[in-house]
């Protein structure tokens, strides 16, 4: 295919694709040419900083401490509540923002182990990204379990199958990824949660590369407990806080271990002993970030508009034109694909192998190029379906093939 006939291509997709207005409501960088890393940092929504401003200028400001009286309070929850009607599949109260997705992962796996206090194994996926691997190894210390890791093929994950080979009766929880962070390889929750629960083990399930990308029900798919960030498709800013799930039935047996005073049952009694919230208030703990919330709410009417169905059919189109291009220009060269073939296997992002990748970042940057980098030699795509087009992953493909050509 001829440069002319890839670009024509790549711009009919954009005249066709039913979400490209979207595109126009993030900021954009003028020295960007090809923004691939929004599976890692989403673009902000032009309109929050208008709404950042004046909850500044007027709710802060205007109404200052009087805020927390008058909804600030009950924010954690209702903008958890929000994620769950919009993103996850969730009913009312089950959700909470607040924290990071390490702290988070902390509490949800502490809760998930002590459901079974005679057993000592907690099962993951050896590949998952490295913050759920060091949580686990610092539960493991603190509570003498034993770590039994899922192995996975290079451009794989784990499949319920292996969940099921790798559980027994000393399982206590079981911690994997919905989407795995180098190949996104999608994971089917409900058949492995199911296969868990089979051997009477709880799971956590680590959203962080499917929310807002793809469809989650979580609900549906039983689920006991759940985490994610909120600064990848959910565009909620570096370091925007994170989120939790617990099942309702399971909140009342549930015991996160870093109590404060705003997941106690009074947070202004100011009591001697603290006594949790009934509900999924109980893991929070510190006074959350009211401001840090904003963007999330501001992406969830976006994505609500939108709709998540239509979401995942555009990454699935996206990752497919990627995989026909890195197929075309970069497999000739050496680039191997380090992702499923198959979309409905593939999460919104498209990792490609090839040992002269380090190298090249610099130059990739400097000419407005931005793919996202996992070592040893890992290139990842990552397409937002709401921000990114055909035409800006045929310019950065197009450019990651010239500057391999340039290394010689």
């Amino acid at each position: 295919m001829t440069r002319g006939s890839r670009s024509e291509r790549a711009a009919s997709l954009d005249e066709a694709d039913p979400l490209t207005t979207f595109r126009h409501r993030f900021v954009r960088a003028d020295d960007v040419v090809a923004y691939l890393d929004g599976n890692s940092l989403g673009r902000p929504l032009a309109e929050t900083s208008a709404r950042l401003a004046r909850f500044v200028g007027e709710t802060w400001g205007g109404r200052l401490i009087r805020g927390w009286d008058e909804g600030w309070m009950e924010e954690p929850v209702r903008l958890g509540d929000e994620l769950g009607r919009v993103v996850l599949g969730a009913g009312p109260g089950q959700t909470v923002v607040g924290d990071s997705t390490s702290v988070l992962l902390y509490k949800a796996v502490r809760a998930a182990v002590a459901l079974a206090p005679s057993r000592t194994e907690v099962v993951f996926a050896a590949g998952d990204f490295p913050t759920d691997r060091f949580v686990l190894q610092g539960v493991a210390a603190e509570l003498g379990l034993t770590l039994v890791p899922i192995e996975t093929p290079h451009d794989g994950g784990v499949d319920p199958d292996r969940v099921a080979a790798a559980v027994g009766p000393d399982t206590a929880a079981v911690v994997l990824s919905h989407v795995a962070y180098r190949s996104a390889f999608v994971t089917d929750v409900a058949a492995a949660t199911a296969a868990a629960h089979a051997a009477g083990a709880a799971v956590v399930w680590d959203l962080s590369h499917s929310v807002g990308a793809l469809p989650v029900h979580l609900d549906d798919w039983d689920v006991d407990l759940a985490v994610g960030c909120s600064y990848k498709y959910l565009s909620g800013g570096p370091g925007a806080p994170a989120f939790l799930f617990a099942r309702r039935d399971l909140l009342p047996r549930l015991h996160q271990p870093i109590q404060g005073w705003m997941g106690a049952d009074q947070p202004f009694a100011m009591g001697e002993r603290y006594a949790p919230d009934p509900g999924i208030r109980r893991f929070l703990s510190g006074t959350p970030s009211i401001v840090a919330m904003r963007p999330i709410r501001d992406m969830l009417e976006v994505i609500d508009e939108a709709g998540v169905d239509a979401i995942r059919a555009k990454s699935e189109r996206l990752t497919a034109f990627a995989v026909e291009l890195v197929d075309e220009l970069l497999t000739p060269l050496g680039v191997r694909l380090a992702s499923p073939r198959d979309p409905a296997m593939r999460g919104s992002h498209v990792t490609t192998d090839h040992a002269a990748f380090p190298a090249m970042l610099p130059a990739l940057h400097r000419d407005g190029i931005v793919p996202d980098f996992r070592r040893p030699d890992g290139l990842r795509l990552g397409l937002a379906p709401l921000s990114t087009s055909f035409a800006e992953v045929e310019a950065g493909v197009l450019a990651i093939r010239d500057a391999l050509r340039r290394t010689g």
